[in-house]
C-alpha cells in the first residue's frame, strides 16, 4: 500500500465532485462545503438529505467523464465496484486527485479523521488500514481538544494581528509572537476566561 503525504488542501471555490449519492456520499459533499468549495454530487439517486442540504449541485445521471471537467478532486461513494473503478481510471487519465471510499489502494488521496476546534484542525489517520482505529483515537482526543482551544486560536489570532502592526522592532516582535503562544496564555484562555487572557497578552505586546 502506498504511503501518502499528509496535506491540508485549499478547496476553496474548486471544482470537487462526488460520485455517488448516499449517506456517505452525503457526508463528504458536507465536508467539503463546509471547507468551502463548489461541489457536484453526480448519481441518478441521492439521498433526502442530499436534496435537502443547501449549496450542493446536483446532477441525476449516471456517471460519464465529462463530469469531471474542471475538477480539482473526486470522490467515488458508491456500492458499483465498476463505476467506482472507472472513476478511478478516468481521473488518474486527468491528473485528477481522487479518493475511493473503503479502497485506500485505489486512491490518490485519502480523508483522515479530523477533529475541528476553529482554526485547529487535527487529522488521524492509519494510512487506510483502519478508519475504524482513527475513528477512536479521534474521539480519545476530542475530550483532551475541548472547546477552549477555539476561543484561544481566535484570540491569537486577534492579538497576533495587533502585534504585527504595532511592535516595529522584528527581533522583539518575533519575541512577542512567541511568548503569546506559550502554555501559561492558554492556560489563562481555560481558566479565567477570554477577557483576562486577552488582558495579559496586551501586556506582553506593550510591555
Amino acid at each position: 500500500m502506498s504511503k501518502f503525504y499528509p496535506i491540508h488542501l485549499n478547496v476553496t471555490g474548486k471544482r470537487c465532485v462526488i460520485i455517488g449519492g448516499g449517506k456517505v456520499a452525503y457526508r463528504k459533499a458536507c465536508s467539503l462545503k463546509e471547507s468551502g468549495a463548489d461541489v457536484v454530487v453526480v448519481s441518478p439517486e441521492v439521498c433526502p438529505e442530499m436534496v435537502d442540504e443547501e449549496g450542493l449541485v446536483l446532477i441525476k445521471e449516471v456517471y460519464e467523464e465529462c463530469f469531471l471537467d474542471g475538477a480539482l478532486l473526486v470522490i467515488a461513494a458508491t456500492d458499483d465496484e465498476a463505476i467506482n473503478k472507472r472513476v478511478t481510471l478516468d481521473a488518474e487519465k486527468r491528473s485528477i486527485i481522487v479518493n475511493v471510499v473503503d479502497y485506500p489502494e485505489r486512491c490518490s488521496f485519502i480523508v483522515p479523521s479530523t477533529i475541528n476546534r476553529g482554526d485547529l484542525c487535527i487529522s488521524i489517520s492509519t494510512g487506510g488500514a483502519s478508519p475504524a482505529v482513527a475513528k477512536r483515537i479521534r474521539e480519545e482526543l476530542e475530550d483532551v481538544f475541548g472547546k477552549e482551544y477555539k476561543e484561544y486560536l481566535d484570540l491569537l489570532t486577534e492579538m497576533r494581528s495587533l502585534a504585527m502592526s504595532s511592535v516595529e522592532d522584528s527581533v522583539k516582535r518575533r519575541k512577542v509572537l512567541q511568548r503569546l503562544a506559550e502554555k501559561d496564555i492558554f492556560d489563562a484562555v481555560k481558566d479565567e476566561g477570554v477577557k483576562s487572557a486577552e488582558a495579559k497578552m496586551r501586556d506582553i505586546i506593550f510591555e
